[in-house]
């Protein structure tokens, strides 16, 4: 397989990535400052306002190919993976920080701090693979993202609380999936050691989401089709 010259749109992949679209929409406009966007001020980072660097004619194009790299084959699923860790990393992060100071329980702000932290070793590892790799990456969080930005903010006290881990656990358990389902199938040696550790802090953040006896029904994805 030959190495392709340009670098493609960035795909949505196959019905295992499709459990973790629920936070993949753009919303025009809206942006964060360039102050608190994740790695934005790390050298060598490729971020891009959209995701992918087609020309204007193929945008939206659905790219399901599989690039030759010197670590293996870098599929849609394996561009798909780090493309949706970076974008929660986007907004996780920044709210994570926020509820540092807003949460009105110890024990809430506690877990965000570690859950903040971690997000950015995460970005970090995320933006060098990307750079190896040559996959670009978004600088802003989607459209439904930034929904769930806005309806934390809008509250206080334990309202503030209670949606802030609503929205960051029922996050989680969406790109949980997809990160199984990339670890299981890549054979990109890079992206398998990324998920492994994509998979350790989801993980974590899920488990230090629910210690704080805030998460309820609402706050867990719909369970799979038998």
């Amino acid at each position: 397989m030959r190495l392709r010259h340009r670098r493609p749109v960035l795909a949505i992949s196959g019905v295992a990535v499709l459990l973790a679209l629920g936070a993949c929409a753009s919303l025009p406009g809206a942006q964060l400052p360039s102050a608190q966007i994740p790695g934005a001020q790390i050298p060598g980072a490729t971020v891009v306002p959209g995701v992918g660097n087609a020309p204007p004619a193929a945008a939206g194009a659905v790219d399901a190919s599989t690039w030759a790299t010197k670590w293996g084959p870098l599929s849609a699923a394996d561009r798909e993976l780090i493309t949706k860790v970076r974008l929660a990393t986007l907004w996780e992060m920044v709210m994570a920080q926020q509820a540092t100071q807003r949460a009105s329980t110890a024990r809430v702000r506690q877990i965000s701090a570690e859950i903040a932290a971690q997000h950015h070793v995460l970005d970090e590892k995320g933006l060098a693979l990307a750079a190896k790799l040559k996959v670009e990456l978004p600088i802003k969080p989607t459209a439904l993202q930034q929904e769930w930005m806005a309806d934390i903010s809008s509250r206080s006290g334990k309202q503030y609380d209670s949606t802030y881990v609503k929205w960051l656990r029922l996050a989680h358990g969406q790109i949980f999936a997809l990160i199984g389902a990339v670890r299981g199938s890549t054979q990109n040696t890079l992206v398998r050691s990324f998920s492994e550790q994509a998979n350790a802090a989801v993980l974590n953040h899920q488990r230090l989401l629910e210690s704080t006896g805030l998460v309820n029904p609402d706050a867990f994805p719909s369970p799979p089709a038998a």
